[in-house]
């Protein structure tokens, strides 16, 4: 399996990136703004990148043509409805959320926890004891400040319920 490292850029957005067989660093660049940059280099050598600039329905299309799940498809989907703003969230490794329960996250006003997608099964308003692992997907619905609130606990911990950390059998892993 390919090692993918996630960047927080704080007021850009965020990058996922990894490193190919041929030593070429491919690299997403998802801004706040719905447009995603696509980054190629060899190796570290920033004289040589090249930067494809996609706007959100642009960035959608190589999803599918990569193979994005239908899940994911379907939450882009959603997203075009009026007045329910809907984002997702990627966990790694390094959230604070991890091997945590959704329960521990804070009540913003107006923001439901619509799903937890684990492979490519959902979960629909997960209990409160639900624990999140590395690689789930959090969707939320709501007002973008609040999504924003609730994504900065589940990133950095911020106003996270202090309680211990998850047995790994509390969650189902389907």
């Amino acid at each position: 399996m390919v090692e993918v490292r996630r960047v927080a850029l704080p007021g850009v957005g965020v990058m996922h990136s990894f490193t190919t067989a041929d030593g070429v660093e491919l690299a997403v660049v998802a801004h706040r703004t719905g447009s995603s940059d696509l980054v190629a280099r060899r190796g570290r050598d920033e004289r040589h990148a090249t930067t494809l600039r996609l706007d959100e329905d642009e960035a959608h299309t190589l999803a599918e043509l990569l193979g994005g799940t239908r899940v994911i498809e379907s939450i882009v989907e959603l997203e075009d409805l009026p007045g329910v703003p809907i984002d997702w969230f990627s966990i790694d490794e390094q959230d604070a959320i991890v091997d945590r329960a959704v329960g521990l996250l804070p009540d913003v006003d107006g923001v439901a926890l619509v799903a937890l997608v684990r492979g490519d099964h959902a979960h629909p308003s997960p209990s409160a004891d639900f624990v999140v692992r590395a690689g789930d997907t959090l969707v939320a619905a709501g007002p973008a400040h609040g999504i924003e609130v609730l994504f900065r606990a589940v990133r950095d911990g911020d106003g996270l319920a202090v309680r211990p950390s998850a047995r790994s059998d509390e969650s189902p892993d389907a």
